[in-house]
């Protein structure tokens, strides 16, 4: 067989169309198997992401609560501690 001959060209065309359409299959299921795995990914951070807020948030209001105490607290020894003080002034000075 010569490369004459219609049938040797009609091969070739064949087989050129087949593996042109097999790359096309592979480079489209390729694509569809990054999206997919894109999107997967996504909501597998999505998902760890707000748990870690939600954990964060729980911390944080745990901490501001915390803090309210202490400054209720340090708030309430400044109140004595300014009545102390001005109890002894008024000592101080009535006496002299």
């Amino acid at each position: 067989m010569t490369m004459n001959e219609p049938q040797v060209w009609t091969l070739i065309g064949v087989f050129g169309a087949a593996l042109l359409g097999g790359f096309t299959l592979v480079a489209t299921h390729f694509g569809r198997v990054v999206r997919a795995e894109i999107g997967r990914l996504e909501g597998t951070l999505t998902g760890k992401i707000e748990a870690l807020d939600g954990k964060l948030s729980g911390q944080i209001e745990t901490l501001d609560a915390r803090l309210n105490g202490r400054i209720d607290i340090l708030d309430h020894r400044l109140d004595t501690l300014d009545k102390e003080v001005a109890n002894l002034a008024t000592k101080v000075w009535r006496s002299s």
